[in-house]
């Protein structure tokens, strides 16, 4: 399970429990943010660690980080959750430039080293609308600061196009635009669900994210 950027494996933290009661090794990588080279190396060593087949998860900026990770010969199926998947040798904003910037954007803090953050009323309002309150506090507390020239950085894999992959489009999402995100899905070739949420379908749905999980594990295990 690869978080995205505003975000670290906390984020997960619904979802975990419903794949351990299926019986799944549910991981979430603590990714770093800090390029996508270093993301990457987080993903591998989680993935060397395992056994058997692996399922990578990616949410939001994590779609770039399993597109290169994906690659893995461990690596057996991708779930793209509200997140970028970009093609071989360009960026993840390549894809989402035609589409109407997401309101989320306008919220940015950027520090002098060139981190990005939000803050606690753009999380509230575009990251995590439709969660509580005090989920959203908890959001803005645990986020990781992400390198702003992350989302230049082109993939020099595409897992996607060698191994099968689910897409989650989250319909009412203010930080990647849902009609970005469908056309990403159809880019891909994925089996795609549509949830009605924000762009953190597994806090507001994780039922339906765990659901999505579970079918591509299972498919990845024939």
């Amino acid at each position: 399970l690869v978080h995205g950027a505003f975000a670290d494996g906390s984020s997960w933290n619904k979802v975990i429990p419903l794949l351990q009661a299926e019986g799944l090794n549910a991981i979430a990588v603590q990714n770093p943010l800090t390029s996508l080279e270093d993301d990457v190396a987080f993903a591998n060593r989680v993935i060397n660690a395992q056994s058997g087949p692996v399922v990578l998860v990616g949410h939001s900026w994590g779609g770039s980080v399993i597109t290169q990770a994906g690659g893995h010969d461990k690596v057996k199926a991708l779930v793209y959750v509200a997140a970028f998947a970009p093609s071989l040798n360009t960026a993840p904003v390549v894809d989402t430039k035609d589409f109407p910037t997401p309101p989320g954007f306008a919220h940015f803090i950027a520090s002098p080293d060139g981190y990005l953050t939000l803050p606690a009323d753009a999380i509230a309002r575009d990251f995590a609308q439709d969660v509580s309150a005090g989920e959203a506090n908890l959001i803005h507390a645990t986020q990781g600061a992400v390198r702003g020239a992350n989302f230049e950085q082109p993939v020099t894999v595409e897992a996607w196009s060698r191994k099968p992959s689910w897409y989650i489009v989250a319909a009412n999402d203010r930080m990647i635009d849902p009609g970005a995100q469908r056309a990403l899905a159809k880019k891909i070739g994925a089996t795609t669900t549509e949830l009605p949420t924000s762009h953190v379908p597994m806090a507001s749905d994780p039922q339906a994210v765990a659901k999505v999980i579970i079918e591509a594990a299972r498919a990845a295990a024939k």
